[in-house]
């Protein structure tokens, strides 16, 4: 059974990354499971840090916006919107090529904060960084889409 709230198409979710970070980084929204959402993105120029190696922040970029996807569809998007209140990641392995998949499952969805465990692998299915997300769930009044 499903846990989300609303659910987007992936064409709906991956139409979003137009002039953000997201689409920037290239992430892109592979699939959406009943209670875990995954998506991709490359390691290359966009995502390396000087030693050729994944950089550390795109990895939180992208473990930050698969869990806030996921606290998204948990939400009433008519009255509710869930924001970022704390994220950790412990990177594991080195990437130097390719694409990294990461897949978002929930530790705690609650009415007013939601707990996101992230996991990043490589094309191989080796663990390349394991993060943990918090979210605060406020009024949709408090966050206007779309305004900036």
């Amino acid at each position: 059974m499903a846990i989300w709230k609303n659910l987007p198409s992936l064409e709906q979710l991956n139409a979003m990354r137009a002039n953000t970070m997201i689409g920037t980084l290239d992430i892109q929204i592979t699939e959406i499971g009943d209670d875990y959402v995954r998506g991709t993105m490359p390691v290359d120029a966009r995502t390396h840090q000087p030693y050729g190696l994944l950089h550390g922040g795109a990895s939180v970029s992208l473990a930050e916006t698969l869990g806030s996807i996921a606290a998204m569809l948990c939400c009433d998007p008519k009255s509710e919107r869930a924001v970022g209140l704390d994220i950790n990641a412990n990177h594991l392995r080195a990437v130097t090529s390719g694409r990294v998949i990461g897949t978002v499952r929930p530790i705690h969805v609650g009415r007013s904060t939601q707990v996101w465990e992230i996991r990043i692998e490589d094309e191989g299915g080796k663990l390349v960084c394991i993060s943990r997300l918090t979210t605060i769930v406020v009024p949709a009044q408090a966050i206007p889409v779309g305004k900036g």
